[in-house]
């Protein structure tokens, strides 16, 4: 007998329970709900990278990752790694506002002498440990809720987080809204392979095309005004680029991948065009996809 029950949708993030990445996949799952008849699971992974190779190798149909900081720039990771799988794509972003607490047992700040986090959040709240913890070592972890089990047994360490994930912990918040800037914003893409129908949040509404694409390249030599050439492409054809960004090919110092976020349509004809006449100046061009971009409200971290 063929049953009618739906297919689970594996959603990878990054762990353990309480990170932003969680938060976004609850929102993205939500949304899904909404629109779709699908269920969900979802599957935390210790690092970014890892929640990428799961959805490579399999092992789960999606994954949501973090691109971009309001403050921060790039993750960096993000980056790299998308840029050595090959059959991946991005199906949608989604913008969360990011608010930082201090969670700690200690009985007052001058007490901290250490502090746990992500090394996105201990730069989004760097100003803010400079007057106020001056002196605390800064310990970088895979996540921001990754130290959360050891605050129990060291009432001198902190960990920055959200307020959701000290609710979850049950642990005590010393300080709240620590981020530098109140404008604190990350984008996370929802990533899938290439072959993986995922179910369209936008079946009844009158979005036809996609807002965004994302693409990346290497240039065949490292010579002056080797970049000048594919960006020409685009002003030439009237296409806006809203993000550009360097990261290194780690093959030979000085040669380096441009990434880069287009505010159009890979089917419009200007898109198509642009990427035949950029595949003659560029080493190696991956198109990661066309997509939407989607607002998170504040509350829901």
């Amino acid at each position: 007998m063929i049953s009618d029950e739906p297919k689970t949708l594996h959603i990878a993030h990054l762990g353990p329970l309480g990170t932003y990445a969680e938060a976004v996949a609850i929102n993205y799952t939500n949304f899904l709900k909404e629109k779709a008849e699908v269920k969900t699971q979802l599957c935390p992974y210790p690092s970014i990278a890892e929640t990428l190779y799961a959805v490579d190798s399999k092992e789960t149909d999606l994954a949501v990752i973090p691109v971009e900081n309001s403050i921060e720039g790039s993750v960096r990771v993000t980056m790299d790694t998308l840029w050595q799988l090959d059959d991946l794509q991005i199906n949608l972003a989604l913008v969360m506002p990011i608010c930082h607490a201090l969670v700690s047992n200690a009985k007052s700040l001058e007490t901290i002498e250490k502090v746990y986090s992500h090394p996105q959040a201990l730069a989004q709240c760097q100003k803010w440990l400079n007057a106020f913890l001056p002196n605390a070592q800064l310990i970088p972890t895979k996540s921001t809720t990754e130290a959360l089990g050891i605050l129990d047994q060291e009432s001198t360490t902190a960990t920055i987080s959200s307020k959701r994930a000290a609710q979850i912990y049950n642990l005590p918040i010393l300080a709240s809204s620590i981020n530098d800037s109140p404008e604190n914003y990350t984008r996370f893409w929802i990533i899938s392979r290439v072959d993986v129908d995922v179910p369209d949040i936008y079946p009844h509404s009158s979005v036809a095309k996609s807002t965004h694409t994302s693409l990346a390249f290497s240039l065949p030599a490292n010579i002056p005004g080797a970049l000048v050439k594919p960006l020409e492409v685009f002003s030439q054809l009237g296409i806006n680029l809203s993000r550009i960004e360097s990261r290194p090919t780690k093959r030979s110092l000085g040669e380096y991948l441009f990434f880069i976020d287009l505010e159009a349509d890979d089917s419009q004809s200007e898109i198509q065009l642009a990427l035949t006449e950029l595949s003659k100046h560029t080493e190696i061009l991956k198109v990661f996809g066309s997509y939407n971009v989607l607002q998170i409200s504040k509350s829901s971290n």
